[in-house]
């Protein structure tokens, strides 16, 4: 047995990441940790459930094929991923999304079968019937069945069971009982009970499997926020471009304004404002000269730069942002769901259940026959459905009431962590504000100094120059006549108009409170300095007040300057942490998670992308980025705060409903399996009953309908 590793002999230790797409419940997890840590030449393995991914710690010495067999020995087929930050997942929601089709259309076509022969049909019509079901089901049973019978296989291949073991035996011995039955002429066949028993279970699996891939889209839409290359100057004094990947420390790349930078770097020569929103999500450019550092992804807004490489590919820091969003996505992975608890002793205590059924009915003398029969009962009438229902059914519907409020739910279980948060922090700008600026004081300018800025203000690109043309131009502004307009990077829009030089740039001065602004001058006259604010979105108090009125306090954790933040904190009566980067995010949510807070994270920007993934639970506006998007759990529409509360309401009454469907599930279990054993029950009516109970559990599901109003 190996004896564990100390932290820092683990670090030191080569790491290979492996993909595991057969990783069903809590179970595999702890099998894969703890079976990997004692295998030979293994340190240490570290799973992240929600990618499916396995990270082992191992010798130098041991080899790729040594670490797929290891994997393999425990049941599971593994794939080496060579570039954990661009890996991409398999293609598991695909194939179990057409088995999940399949086992519907058939399920549907076999009940309509169904109906004849529980309605009376007889004789050869009612053969007629089993047969036409067997001809659909046998295929679909096939088909449909194959991921339940791949992961029974390889678990029993390798001396394990899982909740795939009973669930492949009870639809295989159905179908093949209800073949015996139809050739002898039998009065009842269970085509149906088969089929619909995948058809349920696939759904909850497809389900998870849609959650897992949407988890992993969060590092890709990061990264592609980095330019895909760089023109590097070399030492003759010419150029060529190089591909990111290709990039080395030392190098010096030629950044033009509007491009965005491929490595991290610190600028050689040159001025210019930076858009450095990636990493701080500050919404005001960022002015740097000589020697300030610069990171991938960011945009340069004014002028050309020479930046000489400090780093660059995984040593980035967007690359950092990426590999920090994967550690709190595996944190989050370990949730453990109270039906996967079940799964532990679900497959031991039906087998349990079935075999000493069939032993006892057969030393009673009731013959191999009819213990069967009681046996493949016992199986179908004790299929988790109803279990494994009571919560993806509840979050489907409550994912649905949701939709219609603009709130998109893309991960079931975060209804499950929405209700527990008791804290909830919020980046600020594009999250309690708009992110929008707008010009506040236009009342300033006269009609001639209007028409002066919108002529100037269409010139150029700057974001503060785009929100005063809008703004003119909504008043149906004309713009004025002006010759040589042009922009000057750093400075802003000059031109002449009337013999008289007019221009629109940085005011002079700063101003007071921090506010966004710029200035414009005509001639000789004293410059009008029109300030810009990032307005609230609407019923953010109303949203922050239904947030405590559930015990939700709420905070400010933003990278914008404190001069920016603090009006904002002021007006909402809220703290506020300012100038954060991602790691300082974390940091508040970890010191939060240690003090026994589970906490809400609400934000928008590519910085906010690790704090999202690590909250207990995490919202994200539609403005927000992909990588933001895609960290979140769930996404909401609209300039409206108040789908942020609704959530958390909706999913509190989620929790309700599911306690009430794990309650009928098992009092169902509770009176049925009896039933079963005693031979009171074919596995017909265990079909029905088992369909049942799964109905009863969808149609409590469906009183959450009402409760996003």
């Amino acid at each position: 047995m190996n004896a564990p590793a100390p932290a820092t002999a683990l670090a030191a230790l080569p790491e290979t990441l492996f993909s595991v797409p057969g990783m069903r419940c809590a179970g595999c997890i702890s099998k894969l940790e703890n079976g990997l840590a004692h295998a030979p030449g293994i340190a240490a393995a570290r799973v992240n459930f929600t990618a499916k991914r396995v990270t082992i710690s191992h010798l130098p010495e041991t080899t790729l094929p040594e670490l797929v067999s290891a994997i393999a020995q425990l049941g599971f087929d593994a794939q080496p991923l060579l570039d954990p930050l661009t890996a991409t997942g398999d293609q598991e929601s695909r194939e179990l999304l057409k088995a999940l089709a399949v086992a519907g259309f058939a399920a549907m076509n076999i009940m309509l079968l169904s109906v004849s022969v529980w309605s009376g049909a007889a004789g050869g019509t009612r053969d007629l019937f089993h047969w036409l079901s067997g001809a659909i089901a046998v295929p679909t049973v096939i088909y449909a069945g194959r991921p339940f019978f791949k992961s029974a296989w390889g678990a029993l291949k390798h001396g394990h069971t899982n909740m795939d073991v009973p669930i492949s035996i009870g639809v295989t011995l159905a179908t093949a009982l209800s073949l015996f039955e139809t050739l002898m002429h039998g009065a009842h066949a269970y085509f149906d009970g088969a089929v619909m028993l995948l058809f349920f279970l696939l759904c909850g699996r497809w389900l998870d499997s849609v959650m897992r891939d949407r988890a992993r889209d969060g590092v890709s839409a990061l990264l592609k926020n980095t330019a895909p290359g760089a023109l590097v100057l070399e030492n003759g004094g010419q150029s060529r471009w190089i591909a990111a990947g290709e990039l080395r420390q030392g190098m010096t790349m030629l950044v033009a304004a509007g491009e965005r930078l491929a490595a991290d770097g610190v600028v050689a020569k040159g001025q210019s404002r930076l858009d450095a929103s990636l990493l701080t999500g500050e919404s005001a450019p960022v002015p740097l000269g000589p020697g300030d550092r610069i990171h991938a992804g960011t945009l340069n807004l004014d002028g050309p730069l020479e930046v000489e490489i400090t780093a660059a590919g995984a040593e980035t820091a967007v690359a950092d942002i990426a590999r920090l969003m994967e550690e709190a996505g595996q944190s989050k992975s370990r949730y453990v769901r109270i039906a996967d608890r079940a799964a532990r002793w679900y497959a031991p205590a039906v087998h349990t259940l079935a075999l000493t059924s069939f032993i006892g009915w057969m030393i009673a003398g009731a013959g191999w026959h009819h213990a069967l029969l009681i046996a493949v009962a016992v199986l179908i009438i004790t299929c988790p459905c109803a279990l494994g229902l009571a919560v993806p059914a509840a979050q489907i519907v409550a994912a649905g009431a949701l939709m219609k409020r603009g709130v998109l739910v893309k991960d079931g279980s975060a209804l499950e962590r929405l209700a527990e948060v008791d804290r909830a922090l919020f980046d600020k700008t594009g999250t309690l504000t708009l992110g929008r600026p707008d010009p506040v004081n236009l009342d300033m300018l006269d009609a001639s100094g209007k028409s002066i800025a919108l002529a100037l203000a269409r010139v150029s690109r700057h974001p503060l120059s785009q929100a005063l043309r809008r703004a003119l131009e909504s008043e149906a502004i004309k713009a004025a006549a002006v010759d040589g307009a042009a922009e000057t990077p750093g400075a802003g829009v000059e031109a002449m108009m009337n013999g008289q030089r007019i221009r629109l740039g940085r005011p002079e001065a700063q101003v007071e409170d921090g506010r966004l602004a710029c200035a414009l001058s005509v001639g000789d006259a004293e410059p009008v300095t029109i300030l810009f604010e990032d307005a609230l979105r609407p019923d953010v108090r109303e949203s922050l007040s239904g947030l405590a009125a559930m015990g939700i306090e709420s905070a400010i954790v933003s990278g914008d300057r404190e001069s920016a933040v603090r009006p904002v904190a002021a007006q909402l009566g809220l703290s506020a942490q300012t100038g954060m980067l991602p790691e300082d995010k974390l940091a508040a949510i970890a010191a939060l998670d240690a003090a026994g807070h589970k906490v809400l994270m609400v934000g928008d920007g590519l910085n906010d992308g690790p704090a999202l993934a690590a909250g207990h639970a995490s919202l994200a506006p539609a403005s927000a980025s992909d990588a933001g998007q895609n960290a979140a759990d769930a996404i909401f529409l609209g300039d409206s705060l108040d789908p942020v509360p609704t959530a958390v309401r909706v999913a509190r009454a989620t929790q309700r409903i599911v306690r009430q469907n794990f309650i009928m599930a098992i009092g169902y279990n509770v009176i049925a399996v009896p039933l079963a054993i005693l031979g009171l029950v074919t596995p017909l009516i265990a079909a029905l009953a088992m369909s049942g109970s799964s109905l009863i559990v969808v149609a409590n599901a469906l009183r959450l309908k009402g409760s996003a109003q």
